[in-house]
């Protein structure tokens, strides 16, 4: 039998690249293919990616932060940010989907586990999201709430006050190492799984667990 890895009072899970599949790049190129190259393109969705992360450092709501975002960014290319584009980059997040692995996996541990969502998102975005995981959340948590995006320590304190609970109660589980995992080392949340969707590069410095599917994670868990 696989090592039981983890036995946690509460599993917190990000939600959009975690969870939900992230489909930012499908949402913005059709604005951009025809005024950027391809070299050109992949540097445009790097640094929109930065600046997404650069703009949740302090409080705004999510929308803001993307139109924000996409501002700096085409601005750096000389580019308009049409108003059409932004329009369906704000809307698009309300129609994505789980990932293919999430849903079974995800009903079999709430069966077990208290499953808690931390996200980057509006409680709108999650009232649209949360729905089509398949598992039952013993609470649902949002930038919104907190007044805080991941990294910052604000949005993790607000789950652990919230649930009167400490680091040590915790198995966290994302895909994003710089808003997750790297922050929960900081604050003390020792049992972490990095779910490697290919959006971050391994840095073992930060003691996780990797995994690929939520399966592998249940196998961690004896389940």
């Amino acid at each position: 039998m696989p090592e039981v890895r983890f036995r946690p009072k509460y599993i917190s899970f990000d939600c959009y690249g975690t969870l939900i599949h992230f489909q930012m790049r499908e949402a913005v190129e059709p604005f951009l293919i025809d005024r950027l190259s391809p070299a050109e393109l992949d540097r445009f969705f790097a640094l929109f990616r930065m600046y997404r992360f650069d703009e949740i450092l302090q409080y705004a709501p999510y929308d803001e932060v993307l139109e924000a975002s996409y501002r700096r960014t085409c601005g750096k290319f000389g580019l308009e940010a049409e108003t059409a584009a932004i329009k369906a980059i704000t809307s698009a997040v309300l129609g994505w989907g789980p990932h293919a692995d999430v849903p079974a996996p995800l009903a079999k541990m709430a069966e077990h586990f208290p499953l808690v969502i931390l996200s980057n998102a509006d409680d709108r975005h999650l009232a649209a999201s949360v729905p089509k995981l398949g598992g039952r959340f013993h609470a649902v948590l949002s930038a919104e709430q907190a007044g805080a995006y991941k990294p910052r320590a604000q949005a993790f304190e607000y789950m652990f006050d919230t649930l009167d609970a400490s680091p040590a109660d915790f198995l966290h589980i994302s895909a994003h190492q710089r808003y997750d995992i790297m922050p929960a080392f900081d604050l003390g949340i020792h049992d972490k799984v990095f779910l490697n969707r290919g959006y971050d590069p391994e840095i073992p410095h930060y003691e996780y667990l990797s995994a690929r599917t939520l399966d592998d994670v249940n196998a961690a868990l004896g389940i």
